[in-house]
């Protein structure tokens, strides 16, 4: 007990925090109120060997959630490169360098995931022949250039040489990048 000052009657002590076993799960708290703090929390007690510290359950869906979002990351740019690949090949008459500044982009940004992370190689071989893929990118190309959706082949007309940067759909003149 102790005694605050002007008071007659002492106060009780409030109770100790209760001692956090090893058996006990980790506080995983901080992963809802401040993620960031959390990350860094997770980080430092892997860099320290405390491995029964860890919020086990939010690190392993973090851990997931990092792979889709590659994986996603990987559709997202295919589906863009695919748009403006089709732009290009149905409208010779509107080709600008916007058009082959992002055809050029997709395909290093798509080459440097795969270069990252290996394991999409497959992925990828299997997004070229997604058709929702291919159907979303018709349907964004339909909507930037005014064409009607059927101007465009009902099945993706690019394989792997979609991801060729001297691969350019259509009528000439193409760019020489060489």
């Amino acid at each position: 007990m102790r005694i605050i000052r002007g008071m007659s009657t002492p106060r009780p002590e409030p109770p100790a925090p209760a001692t956090k076993l090893a058996s006990d799960p980790p506080d995983s708290g901080l992963y809802d109120e401040d993620f960031v703090a959390w990350i860094e929390c997770q980080a430092a007690l892997l860099r320290s060997g405390k491995l029964t510290a860890l919020d086990r359950a939010n690190l392993a869906e973090e851990l997931e959630d990092m792979g889709k979002a590659k994986r996603q990351e990987l559709r997202s740019q295919l589906e863009v490169l695919l748009t403006h690949l089709l732009k290009y090949q149905f409208q010779p008459g509107m080709r600008t360098g916007s058009w082959l500044g992002t055809i050029g982009e997709q395909r290093h940004r798509i080459e440097d995931v795969v270069e990252e992370s290996p394991s999409l190689r497959p992925l990828l071989a299997e997004l070229l022949e997604d058709a929702k893929l291919y159907k979303r990118a018709v349907q964004k190309a339909s909507l930037e250039t005014g064409l009607p959706a059927g101007t465009f082949p009902p099945i993706s007309p690019y394989g792997r040489e979609a991801l060729d940067e001297r691969y350019w759909p259509g009528p000439g003149p193409h760019p020489d990048l060489d």
